[in-house]
């Protein structure tokens, strides 16, 4: 009697919260929930009715998972330093299932619901500077937004992977080593801080060729380490890579021409690369590669959210 008891309270509060629409997850035990992934876990498959997970501050060492069906769920910490998502997975670590992870299975947090949303959280993978390709957040949800979001890591650590995907970035902060914003969907960062750890470089993107835009950055802030000055805005993980700066400050960090072909002649033919009225010692265009665009005026207005995300536009939801 005490377990049926016990199941039907259980019950009747989970349907409570959904009722609320808001979860709330607290290490003291003060919320509904003490882990994230139980938070997740307990939001209803195929969802189609926005909620909310409120996540205390806290350090939540989990690897977390948002399945496909979860959708219209915004993660929302109680501030971006203090509310940490972090894992160590990293190509080389034994996974247990048996092998090891790969970079496609290092995420720290995989994100697949559509509409997702994130704000005040930090994602992070904590592998260290040697370990190689580890993930902190790979997304592949359509219209992602994440609004004053901060991703720390090394190599690899935001994995925009899905050509189906739109997502959007406001005010968030970005810092890696190499190829640390990488993938195939379509993404506008605005108003965000990018900082590099390595004479290395920012862009990885694998714009598929029929897709017109991959990466947007607009009115955006680069800067690295000290001692940085051969940091390249971008290389083509795949031939028809499309990525462009507009309106953004590029610290000295910058190397003078700019972009990489990834060591292979034929991309120089392919990659769509382009810069618009940016600032700063970084952005000097005099010694660009010459298969790089500076867009005119009458080209840069055409490229805005809604035009880069297909008719989607979510830069008037955020603040």
């Amino acid at each position: 009697m005490k377990k049926v008891a016990a199941l039907f309270i259980g019950l009747a509060f989970s349907g409570m919260v959904f009722a609320q629409r808001q979860i709330t997850v607290a290490q003291d035990g003060s919320g509904n929930y003490t882990t994230v992934q139980a938070a997740l876990d307990a939001i209803p498959l195929n969802n189609t009715k926005p909620i909310t997970v409120f996540v205390k501050n806290g350090t939540y060492r989990e690897k977390l998972h948002l399945d496909s069906t979860k959708n219209m769920v915004t993660l929302r910490g109680e501030s971006n330093t203090g509310t940490i998502l972090v894992y160590d997975d990293h190509p080389g670590k034994a996974a247990p299932t048996g092998g090891t992870f790969t970079s496609r299975t290092s995420h720290s947090f995989l994100a697949i619901g559509d509409d997702f949303t994130a704000e005040h959280i930090t994602f992070s993978n904590d592998a260290g500077f040697t370990a190689g390709q580890a993930v902190a957040l790979e997304c592949r949800s359509d219209r992602a937004v994440f609004n004053n979001c901060r991703f720390i890591g090394n190599q690899d650590i935001l994995f925009l992977n899905s050509e189906k995907s739109r997502q959007y970035y406001y005010k968030c902060y970005i810092e890696g080593t190499t190829d640390f914003i990488f993938g195939a969907a379509a993404a506008w960062f605005e108003q965000c801080h990018i900082h590099s750890k390595k004479n290395s470089h920012i862009t990885a993107s694998s714009t598929p060729q029929n897709h017109k835009y991959g990466f947007v950055f607009d009115h955006c802030t680069l800067t690295g380490d000290t001692a940085l000055h051969l940091v390249s805005l971008g290389r083509p993980w795949r031939p028809y890579s499309k990525v462009v700066y507009m309106h953004t400050t590029m610290g000295p960090h910058i190397r003078s021409d700019g972009w990489s072909d990834w060591n292979d002649e034929n991309r120089k033919a392919t990659a769509r690369y382009a810069e618009f009225e940016n600032t700063g010692p970084g952005a000097a265009t005099a010694k660009r590669v010459a298969w790089a665009k500076q867009l005119t005026p009458a080209e840069a207005k055409l490229i805005t959210v809604k035009t880069v995300l297909s008719g989607w536009d979510p830069s008037g939801k955020v603040k």
